[in-house]
């Protein structure tokens, strides 16, 4: 079977990159962002009945 490239090649350039730390997620709690989805379906909701 054919290989593209010499297996020992394999992972080169991401072992050569820099490991940078990731960035702190600021999202809110999922409990939060629901509530204010629903919230604003509900306010939708509420306007288009009257």
């Amino acid at each position: 079977m054919p290989s593209h490239g010499s297996l020992t090649k394999a992972g080169k350039v991401r072992s050569q990159t820099p490991k940078i730390p990731p960035k702190p997620k600021k999202n809110k709690a999922p409990r939060i962002r629901n509530r204010r989805e629903y919230l604003k379906r509900l306010a939708k909701q509420q306007i288009v009945a009257r």
